[in-house]
């Protein structure tokens, strides 16, 4: 409605006078063609109202040309200026619909023919699947009449090279076998994969099995002991996401250290800064070691009081060394004792034995 307004605010003159459209506005009468131009004199009825004297002197009483000041919906407006060539003035109601209705009917051409297109492209479409099947089919045909070819062309050079018939039945037979090796050993395969479906399958069950028990499991806990489960579920799957980041963060630093080091290894001045960088680092550690020896140093009276107690215990500890010392070397020495003792006891043995064996020899002779 604005637009309305707008557009017959700024509309000319027509011929019929006054630049509105199909009627004039509320009270408001429209002025006729052969009263435009006429100047009424004062004291005269105005034009266009029920008649009735006016008062003399003022403005009032100058002549007023109607065809200059139009009368509009929103008040006393000047000349404007017409538009070129043979356009329409009065752009109202019938006019937008006029022009929706046509360009509703462009979108409806262009639907349709857009529609036509969709069509005529599924049927090529469909076709093209039909097409597809059948070079499917001829393409495994293809390859049956290839094989038979290979075979055939293989007999004729056996036949145009003058080939015995006796070689010809050995590979004969020396492809039958291989044939029949290879047909073995994919029935084996086809039975291994069978026994292999199978377990998969009944490990599914398994697993679906679990599943179930673990749901019910879950359903038969305490609504508390529920939604705990489900807190620390939730914070399972979190972890799980963290941990999947933060590998992936950790194979790309070790990616970055390995391309490092390959750089550091071609270059004589990126490894006397590493070896510098190690050194910085030991220096900074022995002087942080330095730094928390010295704060955890005492007074001088703590000091000597730590000191005394330190060689107390360690007078202690020698004093307690010292005896066990003693013992050892007692029990060294009682060992010696008895070692010589048995010494002693074995030679006496051994002279005893040796006289034996000297009286039955003198016997024996």
């Amino acid at each position: 409605m604005a637009s309305y307004h707008k557009s017959s605010a700024a509309r000319p003159v027509s011929r019929g006078g006054v630049g509105l459209t199909g009627r004039p506005p509320s009270g408001i009468r429209p002025l006729s063609g052969n009263r435009v131009a006429t100047a009424m004199p004062p004291g005269t009825a105005r034009p266009g109202s029920r008649g009735g004297p006016i008062g003399t002197g003022g403005v009032l009483s100058s002549q007023i040309k109607v065809a200059d000041r139009p009368v509009t919906q929103q008040g006393l407006t000047g000349m404007k200026t017409g538009m070129k060539g043979p356009q329409r003035q009065i752009l109202d109601k019938s006019y937008y619909l006029g022009l929706l209705r046509s360009k509703i009917s462009e979108l409806t051409t262009e639907v349709n023919k857009l529609q036509k297109e969709i069509e005529m492209y599924n049927q090529e479409n469909s076709v093209y699947l039909s097409y597809e099947k059948r070079a499917e089919t001829l393409a495994v045909e293809i390859k049956e009449f290839q094989g038979q070819l290979a075979d055939y062309n293989m007999l004729v050079d056996k036949l145009n090279t003058n080939t015995e018939m006796e070689e010809v039945m050995n590979d004969y037979n020396m492809l039958k076998a291989q044939n029949d090796r290879e047909t073995q050993s994919m029935d084996v395969i086809f039975t291994e994969r069978q026994a292999k479906e199978k377990q998969m399958r009944s490990v599914e069950e398994e697993i679906e099995q679990e599943k179930q028990a673990a749901d019910d499991i879950i359903k038969n806990m305490s609504l508390e002991n529920q939604v705990k489960y489900l807190e620390m579920k939730a914070t399972n799957e979190k972890l799980l996401q963290e941990l999947d980041t933060l590998q992936q963060q950790l194979d790309s630093q070790n990616m970055k250290k390995e391309s490092m080091k390959a750089e550091i290894a071609h270059s004589q001045v990126k490894q006397e800064a590493v070896l510098l960088h190690e050194k910085l680092y030991e220096l900074e550690s022995h002087r942080d070691q330095m730094i928390a020896e010295d704060k955890s140093i005492g007074s001088p009276m703590e000091e000597r009081e730590k000191l005394l107690k330190q060689v107390k215990d360690d007078n202690q500890e020698i004093a307690s060394m010292e005896r066990q010392l003693t013992d050892i070397k007692e029990k060294i020495n009682q060992f010696n004792e008895e070692i010589r003792q048995l010494d002693m006891d074995l030679e006496e043995h051994q002279g005893n034995a040796s006289a034996l064996n000297k009286v039955s020899k003198g016997r024996q002779t």
